[in-house]
């Protein structure tokens, strides 16, 4: 099998060198594609909370992005080269100019000498050549090219250079102390560095963006009218159920990286893996990470346990009483299991003093998981009410009088 498996990755290779030449199909994505289509060789990892999983790679993390939560950790902080999941950060500012408008999908971008100048992973972008936003993201996403990559980050700041001190910025604006970005793309470069645990805060900040599910869960895909092939090079996508990405990686410093998402039940993780010692390595590390997410935690949905419409006194107001909401509920996560320990204590005044505004927060819901505080839920005033004025009050009391 491994004689076949070098055959497979000899005979693409040579495709993606040869084929501009020879005018045959060109196959774009990272050269150790040749184990896309082999099955993850690891049984599912039901190992409780604390277990040590043995992943062979120098950093590994699980997080869940909606929380932030950490769920598993291996050497998070380490520095270490990220290959081409510094293509994360570059999406989440390609994305947000979407976003903006200052980039639609139809828009056709001309590539520049130096976009089609960029090595390793790329589809053979010719200087001058014009593509629309929505292929060259196939491109970056689906096959990790770099020089559709750059065409994109030009787009948005004018120049790879510019492009990368917004990359910096925004790495600092996520908390990502550990990240220095040199370049668009994940190539090689001193000083280019960041963390597993950078790395998944950055991929959780990705996934606020819906539309890049709409590129990292596709399989295959092609460009130039069928020209050019585009098979993912995350093999997670087409034999790991609930994945949505996000991005592999590879070069000589980094060895072999993965950021993988999924989501099931309602529950989305992200893995990151980091110096794999192999391709086949990092598929393997992600799956057990997600495994593992997936067998102890879960999401649930708290609602909360209050009479909507329950009344408080109101001292010196045009109403004696007023009705009360609570702002419905929240989604925690949780150990599988650990529902049932789940309770509320509702906190209000005795007494509210006017004026009171629709929706002023007047008490809260604390939510604890024993004696762990996990979320508070507001409750707030159903309607106003005024303050009694001298001159309400004066024809209240003569009203009161006169039909006495």
């Amino acid at each position: 099998m491994k004689i076949f498996n070098a055959l497979v990755c000899l005979f693409i290779c040579a495709a993606v060198l040869f084929s501009p030449v020879c005018g045959a199909k060109t196959v774009s994505s990272e050269c150790d594609i040749s184990d896309v289509a082999v099955p993850i060789a690891s049984d599912n990892v039901e190992a409780p909370i604390g277990t040590v999983l043995e992943i062979k790679a120098r950093s590994a993390v699980l997080l869940e992005p909606d929380t932030l939560t950490v769920l598993y950790e291996d050497n998070p902080d380490e520095k270490l080269p990220p290959a081409s999941i510094t293509k994360i950060m570059s999406l989440i500012l390609i994305m947000e100019a979407i976003d903006r408008g200052d980039l639609k999908l139809q828009d056709r971008i001309s590539a520049s000498d130096h976009a089609a100048g960029m090595g390793g992973s790329q589809i053979w972008l010719k200087p001058g050549e014009k593509m629309t936003v929505d292929d060259l993201l196939k491109a970056a996403v689906i096959a990790s090219a770099n020089d559709a990559t750059v065409a994109l980050a030009e787009a948005v700041a004018g120049s790879e250079e510019g492009f990368v001190a917004l990359m910096n910025d925004k790495a600092k604006s996520l908390g990502m102390t550990g990240t220095v970005f040199k370049n668009a793309t994940g190539l090689d470069a001193e000083g280019h560095l960041s963390t597993a645990a950078d790395v998944a805060r950055m991929s959780a900040e990705l996934l606020k963006h819906p539309l890049i599910k709409n590129y990292s869960t596709v399989w295959m895909d092609s460009l130039r009218g069928g020209e050019s092939e585009l098979v993912n090079t995350n093999k997670l996508v087409r034999f790991y159920d609930g994945t949505t990405g996000l991005k592999t990686g590879t070069t000589a410093d980094a060895g072999y990286c993965l950021a993988a998402s999924a989501e099931r039940d309602g529950m989305e993780l992200v893995a990151v893996i980091m110096g794999g010692e192999t391709s086949p390595a990092r598929f393997e590390g992600a799956k057990k990470l997600l495994d593992y997410g997936f067998a102890n935690y879960s999401i649930a949905k708290i609602n909360p346990d209050f009479k909507n419409g329950t009344e408080i006194a109101v001292s010196g107001g045009e109403q004696s009483r007023v009705p009360l909401l609570a702002q419905g509920g929240m989604e925690i996560l949780l150990k599988k299991g650990a529902a049932a320990e789940i309770t509320q204590k509702t906190e209000l005044p005795e007494t509210l003093k006017a004026p009171v505004k629709k929706r002023q927060k007047v008490g809260l819901i604390r939510v604890m998981s024993g004696k762990d505080l996990i979320g508070d839920i507001d409750i707030v005033a159903a309607k106003e009410v005024k303050r009694m004025s001298f001159i309400r009050a004066f024809l209240w009391m003569a009203t009161g009088l006169f039909t006495a």
